[in-house]
């Protein structure tokens, strides 16, 4: 623990349920410490993203999709207004990084413990621990909480 007057609690959030389930479990354990949250929200620009992303609907209609910095903004805004209607003092960084688990990393400095789901919107449904969880897990210099789904 830090010399910190407040404890500080980083949190993976990429809007995926064992995410959101993570939120909520360092939700309780901020207000149990009288602690805060950082919320980290990281995004990165698609292979071949040099162009908006557009798609034809089967109607015929033409459909723009949102950017993945706006979906992480969009995100990141909705975990914050969760924090706040709970009473959690909470900040956010949405951050532009290839590296999802070095952004959280990186908040996590002078962080107390950091809180991630077990796993995110991987392509491996059936791993118990995804690759952010894993890096996490392996570099932090503080204690790290991976919550799975159901959990509370």
């Amino acid at each position: 623990m830090t010399s910190k007057s407040s404890f500080v609690i980083v949190v993976g959030f990429d809007g995926s349920e064992h995410s959101q389930t993570a939120l909520n479990w360092a939700i309780d354990e901020a207000r149990q410490r009288d602690g805060q949250l950082r919320l980290v929200t990281a995004w990165t620009q698609p292979l071949m993203a040099w162009y908006p992303a557009v798609m034809e609907t089967a109607a015929g209609e033409i459909a723009a999709e949102d950017s993945p910095q706006h979906i992480a903004e969009t995100l990141q805004a909705e975990a914050l207004k969760t924090a706040a209607g709970e009473r959690t003092a909470a900040t956010g960084q949405v951050v532009h990084n290839v590296s999802p688990a070095s952004a959280i990393l990186d908040a996590a400095r002078d962080a107390d413990l950091i809180v991630i789901g077990s796993r995110g919107h991987g392509g491996f449904p059936g791993l118990h621990l995804g690759s952010v969880s894993s890096q996490v897990l392996s570099h932090a210099q503080c204690p790290v909480l991976v919550v799975r789904s159901g959990a509370s």
